[in-house]
C-alpha cells in the first residue's frame, strides 16, 4: 500500500509543480479529495478574505463623457478635458483625469517587424494563431499552426481542435516532414507546451518537448512574454494568414477546413512574390534552403495526449472535456487516457481496456455498450442475497427458511452456497435438508453444523451422484466391472521363488 501512496503522492506533486494544476483540477483528475491533496502538498486550508471594499472615484460619474468627448476628438487634452468637465460640475483634479485618460485614449496599432537576415537552414519560427469558433456545428476554438523558414520565407500552415501537448506534437511532425529537414534553432512563442516557467529572465522549458526536440535534433529559443519583435517572421505570417486566406470563405467542416488550407498554402501563399524579399518563396526554398536542411533523425516519440485519470462510479473517465466509458469493473481505478487526432484509448498497466473514436465535441458522453456487460446481472444477484439459489431449489421451502435466516447473519452467503452444494452431493438433498431442520430447531445456521449432523450423529456416509460431463454420449457411456479373479489364476499356476536357499543339515550342526 506504501507504495501506491508514493505513486500517487508523486503524481500529485507533478500535476502541481510541473503542469501548474489547482487543487481542485488535481483533486478531480485523480478522483480524490482536495483534503487529502493539500495534505500531500503540505498546504494549509486558506481561510476566507472578506471581500476588499472598493471607492468610486470622484471621476466615476463623468467617465460617459470623457469616452464621449475622446471618441469625437482623440487628440484632445486632458486640460481641456478639464474645463469641458468643470462646466459639467466636476470637482477633481487635474491628475487623475490624465490617469483615466491615459487608459481611454484609443491608439493607433503599430507593427514593427524586424529586419535581420539569417542563413538557410538556420532558423525556424513557430507560433499558433487562435482563430475563435470558426466551424459550424463544433463548440471548440480553431487553432491554426504557422512556421515560417526566415531566410526563404517558406510558410507552413495546419490546423487543430486543441493547443495541448499532443496537437503541438503532431503539427510539429507534420511539419517537419513537410520541410524535409531541420534547422539549427527553432524559436517558439511563450506557450505553456513549451515553457511551464520562468526563474527571473530564463525560461524553464517542458520536460516532454526538451526530450522530443532531442530526438528530432534541433534547439529550442522560446521567445520573452509579451515581446512578439522576438519572432516577427511568425508574426507577419499569421498576419498574412488572417489578410488573405480566411475573408470571404466557408467551411463545412475541420476536414474542409484543412484541405482548403492546404490547397492556398500550396497554390499562392508559398507561389507568390514576397512583398520584402522580393522571391518567390517556394524557389527560394527549392534552391538554396532545402539543400542546406539537416536530415530528419527516424527516432520514434510518443506524440498522444496523456492524462492519468481516475475512474468514477459512473465508470467513465473525463478526458479533454468530454467524458468516456470504460469496463464498470474498473471503478476506483487510475487509469491513463492516450489520445491522437482519431482515437482515444484507455489503459490500464499495458493492458488497453477502452477505445473510443475522438470526439471534438464538448461535454459529450461516449459509450460503449460492451463496457456494461454483466453489471446489471451481478446487481439482480447483489438484491437477490437472501433468496435461494437455482442449486439449491430441491431443499424446498426448508432451504428457502434458511437463505431468509442467513441473510441477516454475518455469514458469508456465497461460501454457504458453495458448502450446502457439495453437502447435496455427498449425502443427498433429502439428507441435506432433514439436517437443515435439525440445526435450526438448536436455533443455529452453518454448513458446518449442517456437517456435524450427517457425519457423526447420523452417521451417513458419502455417496456421491456419478459425474456427469453434460454430454449424452459420454454420459451413457458403461465399463464393465473388472474381474480380478484372474490375477488368483496367475498366481497359483506361477510358483513362487524364495529370495534364499533353505539351510542344510551340516549348517545346522555347526550353527549349534
Amino acid at each position: 500500500m506504501s507504495r501506491v501512496a508514493d505513486d500517487r503522492k508523486a503524481e500529485v506533486l507533478r500535476l502541481r509543480y510541473v503542469e501548474g494544476l489547482s487543487t481542485r483540477a488535481i483533486a478531480k483528475k485523480l478522483a480524490m479529495s482536495r483534503r487529502t491533496v493539500r495534505g500531500m502538498l503540505g498546504e494549509k486550508k486558506p481561510r476566507p478574505r472578506s471581500a476588499p471594499t472598493t471607492r468610486d472615484s470622484i471621476l466615476a460619474p463623468y467617465d460617459a463623457s470623457v469616452r464621449a468627448e475622446l471618441a469625437r476628438t482623440p487628440e484632445l487634452r486632458a486640460p481641456a478635458m478639464l474645463e469641458r468637465l468643470r462646466m459639467a460640475g466636476y470637482t477633481g483634479g487635474i491628475s487623475v483625469l490624465r490617469d483615466r485618460m491615459r487608459i481611454l485614449r484609443p491608439r493607433r496599432h503599430t507593427e514593427v517587424f524586424s529586419t535581420f537576415t539569417t542563413r538557410p537552414a538556420e532558423r525556424l519560427e513557430v507560433d499558433w494563431a487562435d482563430l475563435g469558433f470558426l466551424l459550424p456545428g463544433i463548440p471548440r476554438r480553431v487553432s491554426a499552426f504557422v512556421a515560417v523558414l526566415v531566410h526563404s520565407r517558406m510558410l507552413y500552415i495546419d490546423f487543430a481542435l486543441s493547443q495541448r501537448m499532443g496537437s503541438l506534437l503532431r503539427c510539429m511532425e507534420r511539419c517537419l516532414l513537410f520541410f524535409g529537414g531541420r534547422t539549427a534553432i527553432d524559436v517558439f512563442d511563450n506557450m505553456k507546451t513549451v515553457v511551464t516557467g520562468r526563474v527571473g529572465r530564463e525560461p524553464i522549458l517542458h520536460e516532454r518537448f526538451v526530450d522530443y526536440a532531442r530526438v528530432r535534433g534541433f534547439a529550442i529559443f522560446a521567445t520573452r512574454p509579451r515581446t512578439p519583435t522576438d519572432k516577427p517572421f511568425v508574426e507577419r505570417g499569421i498576419g498574412f494568414v488572417r489578410a488573405r486566406f480566411f475573408p470571404g470563405r466557408r467551411f463545412a467542416s475541420f476536414d474542409d477546413l484543412r484541405v482548403q488550407g492546404t490547397m492556398w498554402r500550396d497554390t499562392f501563399a508559398n507561389a507568390r512574390e514576397h512583398e520584402i524579399t522580393g522571391k518567390v518563396p517556394r524557389l527560394v526554398f527549392e534552391h538554396e534552403e532545402r539543400p542546406a536542411l539537416t536530415p530528419l533523425r527516424s527516432g520514434f516519440f510518443d506524440s498522444d495526449d496523456l492524462e492519468t485519470t481516475g475512474v468514477g462510479r459512473t465508470h467513465r473517465v473525463h478526458f479533454d472535456r468530454n467524458d468516456y466509458t470504460v469496463p464498470w469493473r474498473l471503478h476506483g481505478q487510475t487509469v491513463l487516457v492516450r489520445g491522437d487526432d482519431d482515437w482515444v484509448r484507455v489503459k490500464l498497466g499495458p493492458k488497453e481496456v477502452a477505445c473510443h473514436p475522438r470526439c471534438w465535441s464538448v461535454r459529450e458522453d461516449i459509450e460503449d455498450p460492451r463496457h456494461e456487460d454483466g453489471m446489471r446481472g451481478d446487481k439482480e444477484e447483489r438484491r437477490a442475497a437472501g433468496s435461494l439459489p437455482d442449486a439449491l431449489s430441491g431443499l424446498g421451502p426448508t432451504g428457502t427458511q434458511y437463505f431468509a435466516t442467513l441473510a441477516a447473519s454475518r455469514r458469508s452467503i456465497r461460501t454457504e452456497h458453495v458448502r450446502l452444494v457439495l453437502l447435496c452431493e455427498l449425502f443427498g438433498v433429502n439428507a441435506t435438508a432433514s439436517a437443515i431442520e435439525e440445526v435450526m430447531r438448536t436455533g443455529h445456521v452453518g454448513a458446518e453444523y449442517v456437517e456435524y449432523v450427517m457425519r457423526h450423529k447420523r452417521k451417513l456416509v458419502p455417496a456421491p451422484a456419478p459425474l456427469r460431463l453434460g454430454d449424452p454420449a459420454l454420459d451413457g457411456m458403461s465399463v464393465r466391472e473388472p474381474d480380478l479373479g484372474v490375477y488368483d489364476d496367475i498366481g497359483a499356476a506361477r510358483a513362487l521363488l524364495d529370495p534364499a536357499p533353505a539351510p542344510s543339515s551340516s549348517d545346522e550342526e555347526d550353527a549349534s
